[in-house]
């Protein structure tokens, strides 16, 4: 998988890049990010990537002829992955879409700044809008990386277990189930009985006890379209 990140800051997602499990998987050459800075593409002394917007307003809106010239540098030969524009009017990011775009070789994410990018770039060049959440961030920088951490996780060979990414929460549309380690016991609080008893299938049932009643009592919303068994719902009525 590659990642084309089109940003004013790409020094903001370096030091990102070098750390856990995203930081080793670069390093296996199994995920790579390319990083590309959109002044490089304005033109004229000051390499100016934003202007006064039309019809007034405050802010500054980001230039369409320095990203639209940063897209077109990209070497997309044998690559056929979409054009994302990190936006908060995108569509609401989350482990499906994560899901779905791990399906590329390759994304271009794009970080909007200021007051967002020229309406053209949206018209003309992206193909996807995201968002990591209904909140106004400074820039699209913190997006991209979401995205690239969340979706690189789902590359085969990342993580160290086989199902470690589908034993996450939201994975089949619930939150999971508390963990525990050494020691047994802390501040008062032991591990739960069943977790030492070496008995599979309580620990089996128990987690996924856990796990319904956590979302019923944080993300309650999560459960009208969770993946649910009919174990799951008979446990849900007793809880």
């Amino acid at each position: 998988m590659k990642f084309d990140v089109l940003t004013l800051f790409p020094e903001m997602i370096t030091a990102y890049l070098r750390q856990g499990v995203l930081g080793r998987a670069i390093n296996r050459g199994l995920v790579a990010v390319n990083l590309i800075n959109i002044r490089d593409f304005a033109r004229g002394t000051h390499k100016i990537t934003d202007d006064r917007p039309y019809g007034g307003g405050e802010g500054m809106i980001m230039k369409p002829g320095p990203i639209y010239r940063a897209l077109k540098s990209l070497d997309r030969t044998d690559r056929r992955g979409p054009v994302i524009l990190l936006s908060p009017q995108g569509k609401k990011f989350d482990q499906s879409i994560a899901w779905e775009i791990s399906g590329w070789n390759q994304l271009i994410l794009v970080c909007g700044r200021y007051e967002g990018v020229d309406e053209r770039i949206r018209l003309t060049s992206v193909d996807m809008e995201l968002s990591v959440g209904d909140y106004i961030l400074s820039g699209g920088e913190l997006g991209a990386m979401v995205v690239i951490d969340a979706v690189s996780r789902l590359i085969p060979g990342v993580l160290g277990g086989e199902r470690s990414s589908l034993e996450d929460s939201f994975e089949d549309g619930l939150l999971k189930y508390p963990q525990y380690t050494r020691p047994r016991l802390f501040q008062g609080k032991e591990v739960p009985e069943v977790l030492l008893s070496g008995d599979h299938e309580k620990i089996r049932l128990w987690r996924r006890k856990e796990s319904l009643r956590r979302t019923l009592e944080r993300r309650p919303d999560l459960l009208k379209q969770a993946k649910l068994t009919p174990e799951d719902n008979a446990i849900l009525a007793e809880l």
